[in-house]
């Protein structure tokens, strides 16, 4: 029997912060402080260097909520979590067809007990049938915040990576990341099986 996974988790609100700031770029670029003309550009290219950086390690560096939907009940009561770290499991319901949602009792979910590396969802006692309901799952997630804090490493190498595209913007992207860039976030990738 094949495990349960769930869809790939959808972020119900956007990230509030980054985690290299404007200011940190800005004097990582040397830019004179009187000239705010690419600022907008400094900007979108830390967020397109985060979020580069957040698929290569498969985390979330940023906290926000997240929901994720699940079709059945795993067979051996864990389901592995495709996101993390993994900070609170907020709130799961059953969704019917037309929308309604039915709150599952409290305590049956709990988190496991690896919530960076290995995050799960643990089915505790008997779960209610599904009839054709959907199981609905809402998490905390992500680095900062409640969470822990983004590892050094992987700030530098968001750093390193939107530095790399100010300075050759325009030229032809060179597949993949830089070797630098991959050698700060290797230690940091969460492996999947």
């Amino acid at each position: 029997m094949s495990p349960v996974l769930p869809t790939p988790p959808i972020r119900l609100d956007g990230p509030a912060v980054e985690p290299v700031s404007l200011a940190e770029m800005r004097l990582d670029l040397r830019l004179d402080a009187d000239d705010t003309a690419e600022d907008g550009l400094v900007s979108a290219l830390v967020t397109a260097a985060r979020a580069r950086i957040e698929a290569e390690t498969r985390r979330v560096l940023v906290p926000g909520r997240f929901r994720l939907a699940v079709s059945a009940w795993p067979a051996a009561g864990t389901l592995p979590l495709p996101l993390g770290p993994v900070v609170e499991l907020q709130a799961a319901s059953l969704i019917a067809r037309d929308g309604t949602a039915t709150a599952l009792p409290a305590g049956l979910l709990r988190l496991g007990p690896d919530l960076s590396e290995a995050p799960t969802l643990r089915v505790e006692g008997v779960p209610p049938p599904l009839m054709g309901r959907t199981l609905a799952i809402e998490l905390q997630a992500g680095h900062g915040g409640a969470g822990p804090p983004v590892p050094p490493p992987i700030l530098l190498a968001i750093r390193r990576l939107a530095a790399l595209w100010f300075e050759h913007r325009g030229d032809e992207p060179a597949a993949g990341l830089p070797p630098d860039v991959a050698a700060l976030a290797a230690p940091f990738r969460r492996l999947t099986l």
